[in-house]
């Protein structure tokens, strides 16, 4: 028997359906199957954008910046110590206050060292006597061998009268024309002339040898006086230094001296750290990074007490040799196991002097990420935005 065309037939256990009926779908599904491909969509609009972003950022800037977060502020701090010994006397400033050069900063008691200085003084002016003194006698000795000069000159006119006197009266007495006796008295005369020249030459001979004398404790005395003058100023030195400066401006830390404190030389009393204007950065960079980093490179230095308080910086110098090298035990890589370590190497990084005045966090000793722009001395850091809006010509 044939089936009425159109009406369904319903299965029985002996004639199972060959196929499930169909069924149609809820009428929502569809709807919501767009609805979620659209919001896919939209979501994957930032997505792509932000990856294009930060695409052309590393196209443009991020692929020139070398960074590294082994750097730390520095500064040249001056630790004073005691140059003679004594008693603190009175400390003049206060913990971690700013200083400027000459401020007194300690004082020893300088009592010891005042009576020392009068003393030197003393001992100055003895030689100073002394030295005129002998100054005096070398004059003497020379107006001695002038006086012996002219005694000689007067002697030699005498000596030869008396022998001209000598020889006319032994003419006249060989003639008979003068007494024996008269003879007799011009040669003694002459004989005593010649004495007297003698005598002179002796004298002249003696005021040269004074004169010696006199030079040769002259310059003993001068060297006396100089050493007298040396150890004078040395006692001035010393009490000079009975007060402690401050030898550049900064600021005091680190103080050690107490009131009634016995010190000795050598010993630290109080150090100096250097303004914010005289810090700098020293950043150890890898030996892989080294090939772009060049003096005058900008550099952003961000500090780790806080990231949105980066300051701005330039290269100043590379170091000549690996750190390594200049530590206290050099590596020795010619031993029998060796292992390669990625070498550093110091870079002295220069703070610019108006962010370090706007900067009072700035401290020696601070930890920062030093990010250098490879690109040059004129290049400018615009950022991931930045450097979309510069590429787009939005700026």
């Amino acid at each position: 028997m044939n089936a009425i065309p159109g009406k369904p037939v319903s299965p029985t256990a002996d004639a199972p359906l060959s196929r499930p009926i169909p069924t149609e779908p809820p009428p929502t599904a569809k709807p919501q199957s767009r609805r979620k491909r659209r919001l896919f969509a939209l979501a994957l609009i930032p997505v792509l954008l932000g990856v294009g972003i930060a695409g052309n950022w590393w196209r443009v800037e991020g692929r020139y910046i070398q960074s590294t977060d082994n750097a730390y502020i520095q500064g040249d701090i001056a630790t004073l110590a005691a140059r003679i010994d004594g008693t603190v006397m009175a400390i003049d400033v206060a913990d971690n206050a700013a200083v400027q050069a000459g401020t007194p900063l300690i004082r020893l008691d300088p009592r010891d060292w005042q009576a020392r200085l009068d003393q030197a003084r003393a001992s100055t002016a003895e030689a100073a006597a002394a030295q005129l003194t002998v100054a005096r006698q070398v004059e003497q000795a020379s107006a001695a061998i002038d006086q012996a000069s002219s005694g000689i000159a007067a002697a030699e006119a005498e000596l030869a009268r008396a022998r001209s006197e000598a020889a006319r009266s032994g003419t006249l007495a060989g003639g008979g024309w003068a007494s024996r006796q008269s003879n007799e008295t011009a040669i003694a005369a002459q004989q005593k002339a010649e004495a007297n020249l003698a005598a002179a030459q002796a004298s002249r001979a003696g005021a040269s040898a004074a004169l010696a004398v006199a030079e040769a404790q002259s310059t003993q005395a001068s060297a006396r006086r100089q050493v007298a003058e040396a150890a004078m100023r040395l006692a001035e030195n010393n009490l000079a230094d009975t007060v402690i400066r401050a030898p550049s401006d900064g600021v005091v830390g680190n103080r050690a001296a107490q009131l009634g404190q016995q010190v000795s030389p050598g010993q630290l009393l109080i150090a100096i750290a250097p303004p914010a204007s005289r810090l700098f950065v020293t950043a150890n960079f890898k030996e892989t990074q080294l090939r772009h980093l060049v003096p005058g490179a900008p550099v952003r230095l961000v500090p780790d007490i806080d990231s949105g308080a980066a300051v701005h910086g330039t290269v100043a110098s590379l170091a000549p040799a690996t750190g390594a090298l200049f530590s206290l035990l050099p590596p020795e890589n010619a031993t029998g196991n060796f292992t390669k370590v990625v070498q550093r190497v110091p870079v002295r990084i220069a703070i610019d002097a108006q962010d370090a005045a706007n900067a009072p966090w700035l401290r020696a000793g601070l930890s920062v990420t030093a990010e250098v722009d490879t690109r040059g001395p004129g290049a400018h850091r615009l950022g991931l935005f930045g450097s979309a809006a510069a590429t787009l010509g939005l700026e």
